[in-house]
């Protein structure tokens, strides 16, 4: 097994989870198979009951676990599954030692941080390590390991003690450290300062650790000078410092990390080059390149909780940025504070309340995501009634699922004083209840957590459709409480539709409104296995009924296709499966800038013709247009997705 760790120096926030997943990203392009670690310095178990506001979301695992937000990072990029496991905090390693002393395992022993807890870190990591995340038998060839927190934090000692005593245990070759540092530049000399570098680098190595490469973060690319300073002060060869500047979106660090051959010196130092192959990183490109020349916009309304940090719904983001991708629209997100929308906000700062109103009436589309909790609960049933009232797409996600049973409760069967358990226990209509297996003492590892099975009542239904007419799905939980299964009969008699059940049938997993253009509702989260390449399907489908291509995607089973022919593109507009729309300058949903006129041609004859083209004319290739299918390519042409047009340009 090889090891890559990956530290931060100097402030917090630089990318390192970002940074750790890039970085297996490359490593896999080279053939390599990737598992991860993160470890997170605080004293809680997991991240179950920390703030949103705080920490960012919890992002949950198929066995249950509640990790830290960059364990969605490292799924999203390595498209793997991780265990709780692979989440390791003080609180974990400790209480392990613990047990181990209760239970007597210690022989009397005087347990102590050194060498008692800096063995177990290194124990966790070597057993996690082994576990297969890729759904193949048998281990991973590299462990990316990324310690969070900042060099110098007195929470991360016991950490960097077991670190450094484990990279000289399995010795050289097997083990690389990246060290993230911050390269601020001036903005009145505008000069790189390299100081705070130095002396990250300076504190790391007095602990015991020397990093072989420098990823510096900083607004541009490192001057060769620069990288010369930080060579001679921090004892690394300025061909293993690499520059992580400021770029549009994150899809873009892989390919910053493949142009300056951070892979060769990670393989090097690892000595992986004879085994490892160049990155194959193509269809990353593709949809890097695409994601940047989206032109067509989509506008969804959060309305939500915890507006006020972004990374509070990481996941929701990302799995809206890839069904966007995916059907060629630039997401904008306007998020709508759920309070704002509410009458006392009317009362009492009616500009907020006006705001809040005009931001989710210009939205293509309304997402109310999950939470805890009663503040801004009137706020989402208002923008549930919205969307259902004006044939808005809306999807509701865990607790916006039981925002939507509420208001089609209060609206349509007339029970006003319909409400939840969880925010009215007195409630004489109670459609959303507490969960008889949970617990109402202990909040931390209580909930319906993890991987659960959903059955589809009907396969005639828009989320079964978009499941590719599934029987079945499996998605990941994260709550308390249910719909009420005593008043379904009465919601379905009025029209509400539970399409998705459990194994039993008694717990209610997918709602839909028949007749709306797409009103969905479901109590799991299937944000947490939204993928850049596999859009989440209800994700998918909320972003194509925003922008009016529902029918051709449900059509085609869920799949945006990528295939587009002579006769799909026309010279005055464009066309994106069945959907026509007037040409604004794009080609399904990608900006062609420039260009007057745009010719798609593709046989055998004249393929490598168009090969050369893209290849060896940088503007073609930035104005590149369509993107085709696998199975217009032979088996010997692996990349799953092409980029070729034949572009009349010289007219």
């Amino acid at each position: 097994m090889k090891y890559v760790l990956v530290t931060g120096g100097v402030v917090s926030g630089l990318g390192k989870g970002v940074t750790a997943s890039s970085i297996g990203l490359l490593l896999k392009a080279c053939g390599l198979r990737v598992t991860s670690i993160k470890i997170d310095p605080y004293l809680n178990t997991d991240a179950g009951t920390m703030s949103p506001f705080e920490h960012g979301e919890v992002f949950v695992l198929d066995d249950g676990g509640e990790v830290d937000l960059d364990l969605g990072n490292y799924e999203r990029f390595l498209d793997i599954k991780l265990t709780r496991d692979n989440n390791i905090t003080t609180g974990k390693i400790y209480q392990s030692v613990i047990d181990k002393e209760r239970r007597g395992d210690y022989l009397g022993k005087t347990v102590q941080v050194v060498p008692h807890i800096t063995d177990a870190i290194q124990e966790w990591i070597e057993r996690v390590a082994m576990i297969p995340v890729d759904g193949k038998e048998g281990p991973a060839d590299v462990c990316v390991i990324e310690l969070g927190g900042t060099i110098g934090d007195i929470e991360s000692m016991p950490f960097i003690e077991a670190l450094g005593q484990f990279s000289y245990r399995v010795g050289h070759g097997n083990f690389c450290l990246i060290h993230v540092s911050l390269v601020p530049v001036l903005n009145v000399v505008g000069e790189q300062k390299t100081k705070p570098t130095q002396h990250s680098v300076r504190g790391l190595r007095g602990l015991g650790l020397t990093p072989n490469i420098l990823a510096c973060r900083s607004t541009k690319a490192l001057d060769e000078n620069v990288k010369g300073k930080l060579s001679q002060f921090c004892h690394v060869p300025a061909e293993n410092i690499v520059t992580l500047y400021d770029v549009p979106n994150i899809w873009h660090i892989p390919l910053l990390l493949r142009e300056q051959k951070a892979h060769e010196a990670i393989l090097k130092g690892l000595d992986l080059l004879g085994v490892a192959r160049e990155p194959d990183l193509k269809e990353w490109t593709t949809r890097t390149e695409v994601c940047d020349m989206l032109h067509d916009p989509v506008r969804i309304a959060m309305v939500g909780k915890y507006t006020g940090l972004s990374d509070s719904y990481l996941s929701v983001l990302k799995a809206l940025l890839h069904a966007s991708v995916a059907c060629h629209q630039k997401l904008i997100v306007e998020w709508v504070p759920a309070g704002d929308l509410e009458d006392v906000t009317a009362k009492e700062a009616p500009n907020v309340y006006k705001a809040a109103w005009d931001l989710l009436k210009g939205a293509d589309g309304v997402l109310v995501p999950g939470g805890f909790g009663d503040r801004g609960v009137q706020g989402k049933i208002l923008a549930a009634k919205y969307a259902r009232e004006n044939k808005v797409p809306f999807l509701g996600i865990c607790l916006g699922m039981q925002i939507a049973v509420i208001e089609f409760a209060r609206s349509v069967l007339g029970l006003q004083d319909a409400n939840s358990t969880e925010f009215d226990s007195e409630t004489k209509n109670p459609c959303v209840i507490f969960m008889p297996e949970g617990s109402k003492t202990h909040m931390g590892g209580t909930m319906r957590l993890g991987s659960r099975r959903t059955y589809f009542k009907t396969t005639d239904c828009k989320s079964a459709k978009l499941y590719g007419n599934a029987n079945f799905v499996d998605e990941r939980h994260r709550h308390r409480y249910e719909v009420n299964p005593d008043m379904i009969s009465q919601f379905e008699n009025a029209g509400l539709s539970f399409v998705g059940r459990d194994e039993s049938g008694r717990r209610m997993e997918i709602v839909e409104l028949p007749g709306h253009p797409y009103f969905v509702g479901v109590q799991f989260h299937p944000e947490f296995k939204s993928r850049p390449g596999k859009p989440s399907a209800l994700f998918l489908g909320l972003i194509a009924a925003a922008c009016g291509k529902l029918e051709a995607v449900v059509r085609n089973y869920g799949h945006v296709s990528m295939l587009v022919t002579k006769k799909s593109v026309m010279s005055n507009g464009h066309q994106n499966g069945n959907i026509n729309k007037s040409s604004n300058g794009s080609l399904n949903g990608l900006y062609s800038n420039e260009l007057r006129n745009i010719n798609l041609a593709y046989n055998s004859d004249i393929r490598s013709t168009v090969e050369d083209l893209i290849m060896n004319d940088r503007f073609i290739h930035r104005c590149l247009a369509l993107s085709l299918g696998p199975e217009s390519f032979p088996e010997s042409s692996k990349p799953s997705h092409l980029l070729f047009a034949y572009m009349d340009w010289k007219q």
